[in-house]
């Protein structure tokens, strides 16, 4: 009989380092995907800004609120019993004072976030982080690919692909980690790279398109499901095709409404028998 599944903590992700057990991580944005996910055994949901794109059908992340990222958030905290729940902070929801960092975080958290995720590595998130460490609220960084600074960077492109930018990446993740941060996302970096942050960091760090070397990776769902219908990244494995399926599905019931298959007599007599009386 197998025992049922503890609830994931944020101290969890850094013991799991330590036994050298892989962490999996794959972005939800509603109760019932986050349901089957959470029932699947995923450690990390994470609400990712990612759903300006994959679900509001924007061109990249930065259209994002604050007011979508929290009730996202909390359809998603409903519908997960033991995974671990954290949220993007969006776009510009952070970078403008400490303040109001402290008190969007806190909408997040109170929205049903266990943690918040920021991007970057500048002396401005570094302080962020510490603050919000500092009043309780556990944060989780990201290096590399950034979204939020797509434009700044020229596009969706890997990142730190210069012994000096590596270098420079390397140090953001050291003061990250000073800072107080649970773990560390690396987004399209050098495998090596990632492999040596890794290493040298007591934290866990969590890969996508960073190679196999991280202690564990996070995909967007959309992508790894084929819900998404636009390009998906060259890293990104599909474990299913969702997308087809439901195209399929669809044109089955209009087809059979179309020609009368359904609903049929025995199920409308079925439907009535079902009814209080």
């Amino acid at each position: 009989m197998n025992e049922p599944r503890k609830r994931v903590r944020v101290p969890s992700l850094k013991e799991k380092k330590l036994r050298g057990e892989k962490i999996t991580v794959l972005t939800a944005y509603d109760c019932t995907m986050a349901g089957l996910m959470d029932r699947a055994g995923i450690d990390v949901l994470l609400v990712g800004d990612s759903l300006g794109m994959v679900v509001l059908g924007h061109e990249d992340t930065l259209s994002v609120t604050l007011d979508t990222m929290v009730e996202h958030t909390s359809a998603v905290a409903r519908g997960a019993r033991q995974a671990l729940v954290v949220s993007d902070m969006p776009f510009l929801s952070y970078q403008v004072d400490l303040g109001e960092a402290v008190r969007n975080a806190g909408r997040l958290i109170q929205g049903g976030a266990a943690a918040v995720k920021i991007e970057g590595g500048s002396s401005i998130i570094i302080d962020v982080a510490r603050r919000l460490v500092a009043i309780g609220i556990p944060v989780m960084g990201h290096l590399g690919l950034t979204p939020q600074s797509v434009h700044q960077l020229g596009g969706f492109r890997p990142q730190a692909q210069t012994s000096e930018s590596a270098d420079q990446l390397l140090r953001e993740a050291k003061s990250l980690e000073e800072a107080g941060v649970f773990s560390i996302v690396l987004e399209s970096i050098p495998s090596e790279l990632a492999k040596r942050v890794t290493a040298e960091l007591a934290i866990p760090t969590i890969g996508i398109g960073a190679g196999p070397h991280c202690d564990g990776q996070v995909l967007v769902s959309y992508d790894t499901f084929g819900l998404f219908q636009g390009s998906v990244p060259p890293f990104v494995k599909q474990y299913a095709q969702l997308g087809d399926q439901i195209l399929e599905a669809t044109r089955t019931y209009i087809e059979d409404v179309r020609t009368g298959r359904f609903p049929t007599v025995e199920e409308d007599q079925a439907s009535d028998r079902k009814k209080p009386r």
